[in-house]
């Protein structure tokens, strides 16, 4: 068997982490030769690339632009196959603030993690409504996701970041009081939020076990995708401390994102292109035409779709 660790790109594994956990709990990856590890990043020591790059797992799940910013730096981190087709990020806020469209979010306070992009994310998302992203008052909140009861309560007007299917899905208020607005219904702004990268080191080393790898969690995605109760019940014994509806209504709205017409891990490339010279644009990379290094559709399995391997 070859053993081999993927870290997962947030502090706790959620619904979109459930390919994995069933390629692992239906033996698929068992099948493939493979013992695979799934583990979560220690915060304090960085995130789920940072362990990618320090060897300490095989495969990270992560947000495009940090890998990106990573490869930029002359890392040799890659990224395998995408894991959403679709932005996560999301604007919220509540009918009581009287908050109807984005461009009504200047001169209202707006908590989020104020890093250069999430600054940058949200002056595009006022501006491109029409509004004066100069006036927004940021409320910076960390990594601390805000619900909307913390909204209700008068910690901020609104929050940037939560996702639509996990974050948007909590609290006690009335869904008639809620309001979200994933980003890419509000900005023309389009992206794969998670991609499963890996380093340069194992496609060398070991191209098989890649392809294997990437074969057997593609079928925990897709049968996941398929079964949502089967894979209710295998995130219940992973994140039991989340209610259980939760869960299930979570798993339906994320479920499609992990395919484009049918087909599991290849990449957008005029999704990843246009992403990565609004990152330029916003200062948060410097160079647009070194994108395309940071991706490959070399080791994802034959699709009968394509009639060949991708």
């Amino acid at each position: 068997m070859t053993k081999l660790r993927v870290t997962l790109g947030y502090l706790h594994p959620w619904t979109n982490d459930v390919g994995f956990y069933l390629a692992a709990h239906d033996g698929s990856y068992a099948r493939a030769g493979l013992d695979v590890e799934v583990t979560i990043a220690d915060p304090l020591r960085g995130d789920s690339l940072a362990a990618l790059a320090r060897g300490e797992t095989d495969f990270a799940v992560a947000p495009t632009n940090r890998l990106l910013v990573r490869r930029e730096g002359g890392e040799r981190l890659i990224s395998v196959a995408a894991i959403n087709h679709r932005p996560l990020e999301s604007v919220q806020t509540v009918r009581a603030t009287g908050i109807t469209r984005p461009r009504e979010l200047s001169g209202r306070r707006v908590a989020y993690n104020p890093t250069p992009r999430g600054v940058a994310m949200v002056r595009h998302l006022v501006a491109a409504d029409g509004g004066d992203p100069d006036g927004v008052i940021t409320v910076d909140a960390g990594v601390r996701e805000l619900t909307v009861d913390d909204l209700a309560a008068g910690e901020a007007d609104a929050t940037f970041g939560g996702y639509w299917a996990w974050d948007a899905l909590f609290g006690s208020l009335a869904p008639a009081q809620r309001i979200t607005w994933p980003v890419d219904q509000i900005g023309a702004l389009e992206y794969p939020s998670y991609l499963l990268a890996t380093r340069g080191e194992l496609i060398e080393r070991d191209p098989g076990a890649l392809r294997a790898f990437l074969a057997a969690t593609r079928a925990g995605f897709l049968a996941a995708a398929a079964d949502p109760p089967g894979a209710c019940a295998v995130l219940e014994r992973v994140i039991p401390y989340f209610p259980r509806a939760i869960i299930a209504r979570s798993l339906l709205l994320i479920a499609p994102t992990w395919t484009h017409a049918g087909v599991w891990g290849e990449h957008r490339r005029e999704l990843l292109g246009s992403y990565a010279r609004w990152l330029v644009q916003n200062g948060v990379l410097a160079y647009p035409e070194r994108w395309e290094g940071a991706f490959s559709d070399e080791f994802l399995a034959v699709d009968e779709r394509h009639g060949g391997p991708r």
